[in-house]
């Protein structure tokens, strides 16, 4: 049905006669889609570029007139992908931003790399026999690159210094600022007066280096917004809404209102929040509500809009269309949570609001007490720029930044990928840990539990038989199957498969399709399902199977101090076993996003600090409303995002380590500032007694620099509890 949506306000064309689109594809679940992606569009005639970006799930295509949007979203069906337009101006805006930042990073590089040549050269010729006319001139090309290239370069940070001056306050931007624009103008006046030594290089090195860090954060940040923005395409962007005749027009999805009629084929997203009026279906809400069964409907069944529609076609009544979804209100509730965090300062910034003043104002004193003794003014600005350089917040800069970096490849090690860069320092604080209960405290995968006297053979014809049905339960039979799928499978909607197998008919299904009754001995699971064959039936369960470390991590992040709780959206039957599996006694279940959100508000009402993990849809606002958040990497690309960090593989022993691992960061943190400010306590009063020269000064505040990175180092070493041992059965199924 591609064909009949109009892509032309979508498309835009160049002056050269070639078009371009960006699409948002649902379906990518693997870095193998890329080529299957890419090499697919590619082959259509007149497309000369298809670009898919995995981290976003955003695909740019450009073609020519012989081939036109039509062809690519219908080629994107034929591999098993739907697409929906993308227009994201405050994206384009962003990229843009990122784009200025690398081209800064760049000239800063390029600008070091020239400096630095001409800077050894002089360093060797001061302890040789280098000519005073010879080391001016090096001093000079190094002021014609540095000037400039500060000027360009130091943009990002002499922005941020003066919004902050404007609005009262300070950040560390402010005295990097002054320090490097300091630095430079004392390099200019010392080669005008031909003095031995010059400090072009130290300050376009700094700039560099802090660049490198500033566009990594910001490009990790811009990856989240990216993400976050695919939300409003998980319901798709058009729907067929029923007119007046009684036929399915292809409508936009903001075009729905409440009492339209929409026609939801097999496999789609629904468009909006609605009630069944007729057909019978089964929906995957995993998105949206965290369940991981599908839901069955029927007449009067309500239902949201982005769920997955099942095999059977449906007719509803839009009761929320436009933007007021469940979709929308998810959205809304995720941009109120990244406002409210957005006011955390962190730690750098915190104590850069007080180093810097008093910084300055030292340096302000100490001209002044010099030229009030009779010293020359000349003398006493040298004295003002050794104690500004002694004191410039490179180590300070450098305190925070490396514990994170070397306990960031600490985590990475344990399982662990961390989106920001604060995120060490809001988790040690932590003495609440909430989780979600599916995918999270479960397998994303769903568990077969077959009686132990089961019949081999017709576990293994049950599996055969799950291979050709499309329904979600039986990905769980499937992995069982003897050999290939049974031919001539054909599926009854609702109810099951059925085929001839060695001249006998086989069912896999539901209870009453096969004809089967409940066991009085089977241990309570999620769902049930039958095969039959002939005479033979076997009934099976179908249940979530926790992590295999799920009780060992619970047990140690409680002897750690931390109140552990469950926030699910999944009915109270399913959440209540895993809680007691775990030994978590508060268990909230069927809550929806807000709800969520209002449970967190609550927790921080009573002076909490909550680290939330979750991996649904529904989890995603809580996630950015939590004071820190963790993500596994099988949760939706929209929750992995807002997450301060994801976890890979299936243990939640990562967990563990983030909370230990941040523990120690946050020491190692307190240690490195302890050391940044006795290190001034010690060199600015020999600095203001004029007993330091600019070069001391510089040769200091490197060895400063040095000492916290060595003690940084220190949150590399791994510690016992980086893993833990798993004391539970691999396929242990929540009974």
């Amino acid at each position: 049905m591609a064909e009949a949506i109009d892509y032309s306000i979508f498309v835009t064309t160049s002056d050269e006669g070639v078009s371009q689109m960006s699409l948002a594809v649902d379906g990518i679940d693997c870095a193998a889609c890329i080529a299957e992606i890419e090499t697919g569009i590619m082959a259509l005639p007149g497309v000369v570029q298809a670009r898919l970006n995995y981290s976003t799930h955003r695909l740019a295509v450009a073609w020519r007139p012989e081939s036109s949007p039509d062809a690519v979203v219908r080629r994107l069906e034929d591999l098993g992908y739907r697409a929906h337009p993308f227009v994201g101006e405050a994206e384009a805006s962003e990229a843009a931003h990122a784009r200025w930042l690398l081209r800064c990073l760049g000239v800063a590089g390029f600008a070091a790399m020239n400096i630095m040549l001409l800077s050894i050269s002089v360093w060797s010729g001061n302890v040789s026999d280098i000519t005073p006319e010879t080391r001016d001139f090096f001093h000079w090309i190094s002021a014609l690159i540095a000037l400039p290239a500060a000027a360009y370069a130091g943009q990002p940070f002499f922005r941020s210094a003066l919004r902050a001056i404007r609005t009262g306050s300070l950040n560390m931007d402010v005295p990097i600022s002054i320090g490097v624009v300091l630095a430079l103008g004392m390099s200019v006046v010392e080669t005008a007066l031909s003095q031995h030594h010059a400090y072009f290089d130290s300050a376009i090195m700094l700039l560099f280096f802090l660049l490198a860090g500033r566009y990594l954060d910001y490009e990790a940040r811009r990856r989240t917004r990216a993400l976050a923005g695919n939300i409003a395409t998980l319901r798709g962007q058009m729907a067929h809404r029923i007119d007046a005749d009684g036929m399915p027009v292809l409508v936009p999805v903001q075009a729905l209102k409440a009492d339209d009629l929409i026609l939801v084929a097999a496999g789609e997203r629904v468009g909006a929040d609605g009630v069944v009026i007729s057909g019978r279906s089964a929906v995957d809400e995993s998105l949206i509500t965290g369940e991981t069964l599908p839901r069955p409907l029927e007449q009067g069944a309500v239902v949201y809009a982005g769920s997955l529609n099942g095999d059977g076609a449906l007719t509803i009544k839009v009761t929320a269309g436009g933007e007021s979804t469940l979709v929308d209100d998810v959205q809304r509730l995720l941009d109120g949570a990244l406002a409210a965090k957005s006011g955390y300062v962190r730690l750098a910034d915190r104590v850069a609001r007080r180093y810097a003043p008093v910084v300055h104002l030292t340096a302000l004193i100490a001209a002044l007490g010099w030229l009030a003794v009779g010293a020359s003014v000349h003398h006493a600005v040298m004295i003002a720029v050794a104690v500004l350089i002694i004191t410039c917040p490179c180590a300070l800069a450098l305190a925070v930044p490396a514990v994170q970096v070397t306990a960031t490849g600490r985590l990475f090690r344990a399982g662990l990928l961390v989106n920001a860069g604060d995120m060490l320092e809001r988790l040690a604080k932590v003495d609440t840990v909430v989780f979600d209960k599916t995918g999270t405290l479960t397998l994303p995968d769903l568990a077969l539990a077959v009686p132990p006297d089961a019949d081999p053979a017709l576990v293994g014809l049950a599996g055969r038989l799950a291979l050709s049905s499309r329904h979600p339960l039986a990905k769980a039979v499937a992995g069982r199957a003897s050999g290939g799928p049974v031919d001539g499978v054909p599926e009854v909607p609702g109810s099951g498969v059925s085929a001839l197998v060695d001249g006998v008919e086989a069912r896999l299904g539901s209870l009453a399709f096969c004809g089967a009754v409940l066991p009085a001995d089977l241990p309570p699971t999620d769902s049930v399902m039958a095969v039959r064959h002939g005479a033979r039936v076997l009934v099976m369960g179908v249940a979530q199977a926790l992590r295999p470390d799920a009780v060992t991590v619970v047990r140690e992040l409680t002897a750690r101090g931390l109140d552990i709780r469950i926030l699910s959206g999944d009915r109270e039957a399913a959440v209540a076993p895993v809680a007691r599996a775990l030994g978590i006694a508060v268990a909230g279940a069927g809550l929806k996003p807000a709800e969520k959100i209002a449970a967190l508000d609550a927790l921080k009402g009573e002076g909490r600090c909550v680290l939330m993990v979750g991996d649904g849809l529904n989890d995603a606002p809580a996630l950015a409303a939590a004071h820190v958040s963790l993500s596994p990497v099988t949760g939706a690309a929209v929750t992995q995002a807002q997450a301060d960090a994801v976890f890979l593989g299936r243990r939640l022993a990562p967990v563990l380590a983030a909370v230990d691992g941040s523990r120690v960061a946050a020491r190692l943190m307190r240690q490195n500032l302890a050391l940044a400010v006795l290190y001034n306590v010690i060199a600015v009063p020999l600095a203001v007694a004029g007993l330091v020269t600019p070069l001391v000064a510089a040769l200091a505040m490197s060895g400063s620099s040095i000492l916290v990175t060595v003690n940084a180092l220190r949150a590399a070493r791994p510690t016992r509890e980086d893993e833990v041992a798993d004391a539970t059965p691999a396929r242990e199924a929540v009974a």
